[in-house]
């Protein structure tokens, strides 16, 4: 009897047991589960900040090592891509820009066929090319191209965050904030006429290549003397005045004080170039633009509706119009959009050099071209440079251009 009843009970143990156990297990199985899911997150994030910083070192970095397929963060959305060969009516539309030769600029007996030339450029295109301008554009560019090809431990040295500082390398347009990621690499430098008074400005510039700081030097007072001529051919093309007459005075107060940026680019070759670009649409603040380009294709601008890609003519400058010589001109002079293209083959180099008033100087239509009882009222709103910044922090940026953002309201042009 004993072992009949022992049977039973044995197996009723079993099944509690059983019973027992199935929670726990299940448990366990939970805990091994969530512990796995967060490895794998913590994997995921791994692979993320390693990627991030893959991609915060620059395009030249993930060019020379050997990608076949483009980031997602440099992907631009379907209708903000390039349109490719297809798409632009069977091949790529080229222009030649209008043409200033400073050789006629300088002699008084060709000097008024030459400012007709800036005028009407800078009324239709707002671009045009500079040749015979003096300036040593080819050991610039030698030594530009030296200091891309320079290990990424020793480029990564002057990298900032900080827009407003004196040296300052970086890649996309601006990589902290940009939703899709261009792909460029830069170097900035401020190099106004006065900083550079201060040599120690240029001692804050990368060591190397070691002629850097002598050619990058001599190259900004070079640059910006050949602006300063161009401006002085502007306004008297646009005012009808020269140097030291009337609003031309301007010129007095840019040989005071000037802004002056130089920024060395670097465009490498991209497994995936349509998908991508080098600089987005934009225009430039400032009065000119001067940009030195080698002889790889890349700069395109808009044009009656259409990207046109900009010919590269060796020794030239390409020179358009900034948003501050729009607004002065009260729009007759034009600060169109421009973007840059990337390939597959060849990397791009290119120096822009960004010309202006200082900071601190509120640009407004010249009062000459501003005529209210014959039907020219301004167009613009006064401007300056905090201006500007409060634009770039501002949501109007994603919407419209800083021009729009200063042109006065039709109505309130009328009623003015």
């Amino acid at each position: 009897m004993s072992g009949l009843v022992a049977g039973p009970m044995a197996t009723v143990d079993l099944v509690a047991s059983s019973q027992l156990q199935q929670p726990a297990a299940a448990k366990e199985e939970e805990e091994e589960a969530m512990v796995a899911a967060e490895h794998q997150h913590k994997g995921e994030e791994a692979e993320e900040q390693l990627l991030h910083s893959r991609l915060m070192k620059g395009v030249r970095h993930l060019s020379d090592s050997g990608i076949t397929r483009l980031p997602d963060s440099y992907v631009l959305p379907a209708p903000d891509r390039p349109l490719d060969l297809a798409g632009c009516g069977g091949g790529r539309v080229i222009v030649k820009l209008p043409v200033v030769d400073l050789a006629d600029l300088r002699d008084p007996s060709r000097r008024a066929a030459a400012l007709g030339t800036l005028d009407a450029a800078c009324r239709e295109y707002g671009f045009f090319q500079a040749v015979n301008h003096g300036v040593d554009g080819k050991t610039m560019l030698d030594v530009a191209a030296r200091f891309f090809d320079l290990p990424l431990a020793e480029r990564e040295r002057y990298m900032s965050s900080d827009v407003r500082a004196a040296v300052r390398y970086g890649t996309s347009f601006n990589q902290a904030r940009d939703a899709v990621l261009c792909w460029r690499d830069f170097l900035k430098l401020a190099c106004s006429p006065q900083l550079m008074r201060d040599r120690h400005v240029a001692l804050t510039w990368p060591e190397e290549p070691a002629d850097l700081r002598r050619v990058a030097s001599a190259y900004a007072a070079a640059s910006h003397q050949l602006f300063m001529e161009l401006m002085e051919a502007a306004l008297q093309a646009l005012l009808g005045v020269v140097s030291g007459a009337g609003s031309s005075s301007i010129i007095g107060d840019l040989a005071t004080a000037a802004s002056q940026m130089m920024t060395v680019n670097c465009y490498p070759a991209c497994p995936q170039p349509e998908l991508t670009l080098g600089m987005p649409a934009h225009s430039d603040y400032g009065l000119f633009t001067l940009v030195l380009q080698d002889k790889v294709e890349g700069l395109q601008v808009m044009h009656a509706g259409r990207w046109l890609t900009v010919q590269p003519v060796p020794g030239s400058f390409v020179v358009n119009v900034g948003d501050h010589l729009e607004i002065y001109s009260n729009g007759l002079y034009k600060s169109v959009l421009h973007r840059v293209r990337v390939n597959s083959t060849r990397p791009r180099i290119s120096v822009a050099s960004f010309h202006s008033l200082p900071a601190e100087r509120v640009v407004g239509p010249a009062p000459e071209l501003v005529d209210e009882a014959a039907g020219k009222p301004p167009r613009y709103m006064d401007t300056d440079f905090a201006t500007f910044l409060a634009y770039l922090a501002s949501a109007d940026g994603k919407d419209k251009t800083f021009l729009q953002s200063r042109m006065l309201p039709a109505s309130a042009v009328v009623a003015r």
